[in-house]
């Protein structure tokens, strides 16, 4: 029997993922043929989404995505603290504000979409403000990753910001040990992410909270038609209610069935587990 207390190291993706990255050009161009299923996403009921970007990211990457929220008729909202590097308490203190400043105006509960890094940010104004949060949907965001963990851009985060990434430093609480989420949650991810390795992207499994596996790349996540459409069947939940996603049928091929954490594993477990 495994050891709990001492789950596996997570790595980095392998140097073939990594470069597979390239994808993101037939990711995007696949757009156009998507458009008619995309097209008959159900609408939504005007609430406000808040888009966090990931790392290195600014609200200009985000923008298509924010475009197609407000055309399912959402109030789509960037993150106006320009690029994400890293929570600093600039960064950490204008989140804080900009999810209160929404709530107020919008007068009703913001739901997050979270890239990457994004996502953890996301997870923790969910936590820190259930009050004001209605939903989190997470792309590929390795909340899972611990100090001795690895993504594919480690270094680089660790030589702009002198730091690795919050969900990795020594005194971070690991993910189990935090307090759960309160609001519903969905985890998107990519077996074949090329930047950060699925494992730390998922969730256990638990009420109002899911994991969704997608054939995408990383940095392909915010227009990737098979992702976008998770994220649209998600908001479209009425408030208050959840039900776990379902693909329609002629669209099943693209979601494998989802694994989901399990320390005892090692990583991860259900149909879809490796």
């Amino acid at each position: 029997m495994s050891d709990v207390s001492t789950p596996r190291r997570i790595s980095a993706p392998s140097p073939r993922l990594l470069w597979l990255e390239q994808r993101v050009v037939l990711e995007f161009a696949s757009l156009g043929l998507a458009a008619p299923w995309l097209a008959g996403v159900d609408r939504g009921d005007g609430h406000p989404v808040l888009v966090l970007p990931g790392f290195g990211a600014g609200d200009g990457e985000t923008r298509f995505l924010r475009r197609q929220l407000r055309r399912w008729g959402y109030w789509a909202h960037g993150w106006q603290q320009g690029r994400n590097l890293g929570p600093t308490p600039n960064v950490q203190a204008g989140l804080v504000q900009r999810l209160a400043s929404l709530y107020r105006h919008h007068n009703r509960k913001v739901s997050l979409v979270g890239w990457s890094l994004g996502g953890i940010y996301g997870r923790e104004l969910a936590r820190a403000f259930p009050g004001q949060v209605r939903s989190v949907i997470t792309l590929a965001s390795p909340y899972r990753l611990r100090l001795d963990d690895r993504s594919s851009i480690s270094p680089l985060v660790e030589r702009l910001t002198g730091d690795r990434p919050p969900a990795a430093r020594d005194g971070w609480p690991p993910e189990d040990d935090r307090a759960p989420l309160t609001v519903p949650a969905t985890s998107i991810y990519s077996r074949t992410d090329g930047i950060v390795r699925w494992h730390a992207c998922i969730d256990r499994e638990g009420p109002r909270r899911e994991n969704v596996e997608v054939l995408s790349s990383h940095v392909g996540l915010a227009v990737n038609p098979s992702v976008l459409y998770v994220i649209g069947d998600r908001l479209a939940q009425p408030e208050g209610t959840w039900s776990p996603f379902r693909p329609p049928p002629r669209l099943r091929r693209l979601y494998p069935a989802p694994a989901a954490w399990d320390d005892a594993g090692g990583g991860s477990r259900g149909q879809g587990a490796k």
